[in-house]
């Protein structure tokens, strides 16, 4: 039998991260396999020590513990990632707050049909996105999926150009990346 590994996190520096520690401390996880940190859920990038846990903290047999999915994970995507890498490390997830223990029949049933109804949510929403662009496109002239109006007069980067201006005087003159005025000279 593996550890619990415990993670707990907050979004900000506001909030307090206290309740979930001793919730997991009561759900036998102790001190010394306990991750935690303040940082916004939305991405997995700069969660030190959510990768921390990923990468070295869990070990086959051991079970991640947390309070509710939305700590580990803010988007299905991620979660479905996450819980990807878990069962291929042979670790279960337990979610306290929302009764889920993958280690059973009844818990991956559950996290399953959770996992089902957001993509099937996603599938739906997929869809009525391409009618409602099918739709735009099918309006002609005024769709609004043709890309972001060019905000540089191309005419003008090549006009200062002649008169001589180098590129950066250009970018400065105009406010814009030095990048943007080699971009707009080599256009033909």
């Amino acid at each position: 039998m593996g550890e619990l590994i415990g993670y707990a996190r907050v979004s900000s520096k506001g909030q307090n991260i206290e309740p979930q520690i001793e919730a997991l401390v009561r759900a036998g996880v102790s001190l010394e396999h306990l991750y935690q940190e303040k940082a916004s859920g939305t991405k997995r990038e700069g969660r030190v020590e959510l990768e921390a846990l990923l990468s070295r903290g869990v070990r086959r047999g051991d079970k991640l513990v947390i309070t509710r999915l939305d700590r580990l994970a803010r988007s299905m995507r991620d979660l479905q990632n996450i819980a990807h890498l878990l069962k291929e490390k042979e670790v279960d997830l337990v979610v306290t707050e929302q009764s889920i223990d993958t280690s059973t029949a009844e818990g991956r049933l559950f996290f399953n049909m959770l996992g089902s109804i957001a993509e099937f949510e996603t599938e739906l929403r997929k869809a009525r996105q391409r009618e409602g662009i099918d739709a735009a496109l099918a309006r002609g002239v005024n769709s609004p999926f043709k890309g972001r109006p060019a905000t540089i007069d191309s005419s003008q980067v090549k006009r200062m150009k002649a008169e001589g201006k180098t590129p950066s005087a250009i970018a400065k003159e105009l406010g814009i990346a030095r990048s943007s005025v080699y971009r707009n000279l080599s256009a033909e």
